[in-house]
Parts: C-alpha cells; sequence; structure tokens
C-alpha cells in the first residue's frame, strides 16, 4: 500500500525543515539529533509507579540500566529491553518512552541496558554488555524484584539485534533462560547487498496484496529516500560498529547466519512494509518459524522504520506497542491489560 498519511505529513515536515540525515553529522550532532526526534515523536511521557537508575556490572566496567517497575508486590515478570540506534547512538534515555508504555500496558517490570556504543566500543562489544547485564539481572533478581523464571529480552532496529544475539549466547552458554523475545524491526542480516531487497522475498507471502516491494524504490518512502531511514543509513551505523566486513558473517552480528535456530524463546517479530530491514526481520522470522520456534510476525502497511518509537506521531507505533505488550502478557503469564485492536498485517 502507499505510504501512511501519517508518514506522508512527517516526511513532508521534515523536507520543509530542512533535516538533513544523520548519516551526514558528526556523531555528536547525530547521537543529539537522535534523541529529539525519538523524544519529540513519542508523545506525553507516561508516569510509571517507578523509575530508577542504578549499575550492573558489564565486561568492561559498570553498566548504566533504568528499571521501570509498575505497581505491584513480589517478583514480577521481567523485559530487559535494548534501545534502538545503529550500536552507534542512544543512550537508556533512547527507549524510555518505550520502556514506560510496556511496563504500564504489561505489569511487567521492564529494564533498559546502557550498553557500550561504536565507534568507541565496536562488535562485539554491545553484545557482550546486554548479555552480561541479562545474565546478571537473572541471577540478582531478588535485588530487582523480578521473577528469573519469567524473563524476556526485547529491542527495537540494533536493540532487536542485540535481542536477538543474546538468545543465541543465552542457548548456547548455559543461560539464562528465557521465556520470549520481542524483536522491532531488527537488523539480522549485516552483509553488504549489491541491490536492494525486492519483491523475490520469500518473506512477500506476509503480504496478502502480494504486491511489488515499495521499500525498494529509490522514490518517497524507498531504501534510498534521504528524508527516511534508508540503506545509506545501514551502510553508515554498519561501518561504525563492524571492524572488519568479515565480522558480518558472525552470527552475534548477523543472528539469520546462525546455522540453528532452535531451542530459543517464542518471538514476536514486528517490521515495517517501508524499512530497507524489512525482508531480514521476516526470513529470521521465518527460519524460527522453521525451526519450531513458536512466532508472530506483525507488518505494520505504510509504516517506516522507527515508527515503533514514536506513538505520538503514528497510530500504527501505539499500536504496535500495544501488540508487544499483548505478547509480553501471553507469553509471561500476565493478566491482560489493554485491549486489542486491528491495524497489522500478521504472518
Amino acid at each position: 500500500m502507499p505510504l501512511d498519511p501519517q508518514v506522508v505529513a512527517y516526511r513532508a515536515a521534515r523536507a520543509a525543515a530542512g533535516v538533513a540525515p544523520l548519516y551526514t553529522k558528526t556523531l555528536a550532532e547525530a547521537r543529539a539529533a537522535d534523541l529529539a526526534a525519538i523524544r519529540a515523536g513519542g508523545g506525553d511521557v507516561e508516569p510509571v509507579h517507578a523509575v530508577r537508575d542504578t549499575v550492573v556490572p558489564g565486561p568492561a566496567g559498570d553498566l548504566p540500566v533504568r528499571v521501570h517497575r509498575p505497581a505491584g508486590d513480589g517478583p514480577l515478570p521481567t523485559l530487559v529491553y535494548f534501545f534502538g540506534g545503529g550500536w552507534t547512538l542512544g543512550s537508556v534515555d533512547t527507549a524510555d518512552g518505550i520502556c514506560r508504555r510496556l511496563a504500564n500496558a504489561t505489569g511487567c517490570q521492564v529494564v533498559t541496558v546502557g550498553y557500550r556504543l561504536a565507534p568507541e566500543h565496536p562488535f562485539p562489544a554491545a553484545v557482550h554488555d546486554c548479555h552480561a547485564a541479562v545474565t546478571w539481572l537473572a541471577a540478582h533478581a531478588d535485588e530487582f524484584g523480578a521473577d528469573p523464571a519469567r524473563l524476556a529480552v526485547g529491542g527495537d532496529s540494533a536493540g532487536g539485534n542485540l535481542a536477538a544475539a543474546v538468545t543465541l549466547l543465552a542457548r548456547d552458554g548455559g543461560g539464562p533462560a528465557l521465556a520470549a523475545q520481542l524483536l522491532v524491526y531488527p537488523n539480522t542480516d549485516q552483509r553488504e547487498r549489491a541491490e536492494p531487497a525486492g519483491s523475490a522475498d520469500p518473506a512477500e507471502s506476509a503480504d496478502p496484496a502480494g504486491s511489488a516491494d515499495p521499500a525498494g524504490s529509490a522514490g518517497p518512502g524507498g531504501e534510498q529516500d534521504p528524508l527516511l531511514f534508508n540503506r545509506h543509513s545501514v551502510a553508515w551505523y554498519r561501518g561504525h560498529y563492524l571492524p572488519e566486513p568479515a565480522d558480518a558473517a558472525n552470527p552475534l552480528a548477523s543472528p539469520l547466519l546462525a546455522e540453528d535456530l532452535t531451542g530459543l524463546p517464542p518471538a514476536l517479530v514486528i517490521t515495517a512494509e517501508y524499512d530497507p530491514l524489512r525482508e531480514e526481520g521476516e526470513r529470521y522470522a521465518d527460519r524460527l518459524r522453521a525451526a519450531g520456534v513458536p512466532v508472530e510476525l506483525a507488518r505494520y502497511p505504510g509504516m517506516i522504520h522507527g515508527f515503533f518509537a514514536m506513538p505520538g506521531a503514528f497510530d500504527a507505533g501505539r499500536h504496535a506497542q500495544d501488540r508487544a505488550a499483548a505478547f509480553l502478557r501471553d507469553r509471561l503469564g500476565v493478566a491482560p491489560a489493554v485491549p486489542a485492536d486491528a491495524g497489522a498485517v500478521d504472518g
């Protein structure tokens, strides 16, 4: 389908304001602009019963974490959430709005991890930081009021990539046990591509209309659109994150390339129709399903990369967060609190 009208308006506003792509800025400028854009599109800040900042040990020193706790006594199911930003931008502030909404909508505790960023700390620093934080939280669940038997991981974009990588490390490295994974337009294949993905993708079956892939175009919303997240953005982030091109073949950088996906936790994969990462996210969902992992796939028609973090700008972002909350409530055994509504193409 065409770009959602709210995306059209968003794109037009960016054009009128002369917003430059993040990949044309210095790192400091890009980091500030990224946070400002997320805050502008995040909508009203929801109050949460308790929010506190603390630290947990990481491989190279303490890692900042922010704990969002809804009302409730005793150990709570806990989602450990990794923010997006191409492994290069972001902080615990980046995902604050998402974590507040998920905590309120699920009744789960949500903990954001401030992993080390590239290029100062390239791959695999962020992966090992995130796994270390999850492992430590599970081992010290009493200190956080967490139920270690109901522990999930999740994230958007690069954070979705890190969540997927953490499930591989947890499965192969002796834990911790994970009950679910939430992957929002995740990077799953870091290999460079000569041509944009087209409609030959087997994941196209998730689109009942069977239309050609609009993200492959150079027009508005396409993979080369300078006003939106595009293939240049993907390459810019990858260039900061991976020290060597050969690192793209490592499953901890490209979970899609893992030989074995059996035994991983149930997943919800959320994708956007006009997103250069859509194909690899949906292919990962297909591979998880083929490996016997329970999978829900939700593609949002007319949407772009980043919409999940911007419910104040896109109604679909609010719906996708509600969908994520429903998935987590179901998988972590929390009583429903938010009614579901239509809005995604499910796979």
